[in-house]
């Protein structure tokens, strides 16, 4: 049997868009990660009528809803009393729950105040789950049947006991459920459509589904099924046939990908950075153990710097200007120089939303790649579309681009 899940999410906040629902995607990576999907996702206000209306018709849908937020002490955390609303149950003190509250404030020498005490009001016949980290105890109950898990909004209390409490419970109830893996291959270079093009173009064995996803620039092609053998085969099949464009597997990022072939040939890479402004550097160095291959980066955003730090002739600057193929070689040779690394990456651009021109608009572009041994300082120009951070975002993924192909072709 394959299982419905889904995720319900209450808070004003989220519909006022004044914090993001990173709980959603929290739960839905656990669920992944062990094989289930969710097949909804939903977002209420803090109103009785709202949470309840939700419950009721995602009681009548779905096999087990995890629902976050509105367990706290204050009068908009109603999520208790709406479920005790929608499914005809008293609202109850529970003295296994005054109990944990009680001991979370005596563990840390606070005085307990009393609207905690209202934490405590579950619905009649509900279990208690713990929470280690936070006032608020959860609680699960059945409806027809649908089993509901009742978490806080608190990202970190809710994924501490998504973990220890809700994820245990789900295997134990559904045992004989369907896993379905997934794999994932990252592509750069390539849009949505032409990927889905050439995939489909030959149709996937029984058992595989395909899917897509955008994470911009990156194209993500997913491949779910329960046989792991045969996804392996086919995600193999996937990246010999767009062997050239991909950028990275599974949950690994390209530049993290980047960094692997630099560990493996012993290689040193050192940034230059203009118009990313060293969002280059923050990609590569998220990655763990990034100092083995990455030295650094001179974030050299005002012409002065790129002459004092990376020895950019003036005259160049003022015959070129600084968003030119000559700056971006003299910024990279510069920084060769200077780092001892083994290969050199500077990029230098027009970002906007100001400072185009009918010459170089914005979106105006160019990376410059030098290696230590003598090879040509490869230079290219780029005119890239969207707004500012589509144009960084698409500069950094192309340079990290170029550093993985040159390690591959060398």
């Amino acid at each position: 049997m394959a299982l419905d899940l889904a995720i319900l999410t209450i808070g004003d906040e989220l519909l006022s868009g004044e914090i993001s629902d990173t709980n959603t995607r929290r739960i839905a990576g656990h669920l992944a990660s062990r094989g289930w999907r969710i097949a909804e996702a939903r977002t209420v206000a803090d109103r009785n009528a709202d949470i309840a209306q939700a419950l009721i018709t995602m009681a009548g849908e779905r096999d087990a809803v995890i629902v976050t937020g509105g367990l706290g002490p204050t009068e908009d955390d109603r999520t208790a009393r709406a479920a005790a609303e929608a499914f005809a149950l008293r609202l109850t003190p529970s003295n296994e729950a005054l109990v944990q509250i009680r001991a979370y404030f005596e563990e840390r020498g606070r005085v307990m105040a009393p609207a905690n005490e209202k934490q405590a009001l579950l619905p009649k016949g509900t279990e208690v789950l713990p929470n280690s980290c936070g006032t608020a105890p959860g609680f699960s109950l059945n409806y027809g049947d649908t089993l509901f898990y009742f978490l806080p909004g608190v990202p970190i209390e809710m994924e501490t006991m998504l973990l220890e409490q809700v994820l245990p419970r789900v295997q134990q109830k559904f045992p004989k459920a369907a896993a379905l893996r997934e794999r994932h291959i990252r592509i750069f270079g390539l849009s949505e459509p032409k990927v889905e093009e050439l995939l489909t173009s030959r149709p996937m064995p029984p058992g595989i589904e395909l899917g897509f996803g955008v994470d911009y620039p990156l194209v993500i092609v997913k491949l779910r099924g329960s046989d792991e053998a045969l996804l392996d085969r086919m995600a193999a099949n996937v990246e010999r046939l767009l062997a050239r464009f991909v950028a990275a597997r599974g949950d690994q990022s390209p530049a993290a990908y980047m960094g692997e072939l630099l560990r493996g040939k012993g290689k040193r890479l050192a940034l230059a950075e203009s118009c990313t402004g060293g969002l280059i550097a923050q990609m590569i160095t998220d990655a763990p153990g990034a100092s083995d291959y990455f030295i650094g980066a001179a974030v050299t955003y005002h012409n002065k710097a790129k002459q004092a730090w990376l020895g950019v002739p003036p005259e160049l600057l003022d015959t070129h200007g600084a968003v030119s193929a000559p700056c971006a070689e003299a910024m990279a040779l510069g920084m060769l120089r200077t780092s001892g690394a083994d290969l050199a990456l500077a990029v230098t651009g027009i970002a906007g939303p100001d400072g185009g021109s009918e010459e170089k608009p914005v979106g105006t572009v160019f990376i410059a790649l030098a290696c230590r041994g003598g090879d040509p300082v490869r230079v290219q120009q780029f005119e890239f579309g969207g707004d500012r951070h589509k144009v960084r975002r698409m500069t950094a993924h192309m340079a990290i681009d170029w550093v993985r192909q040159n390690l591959l072709q060398s």
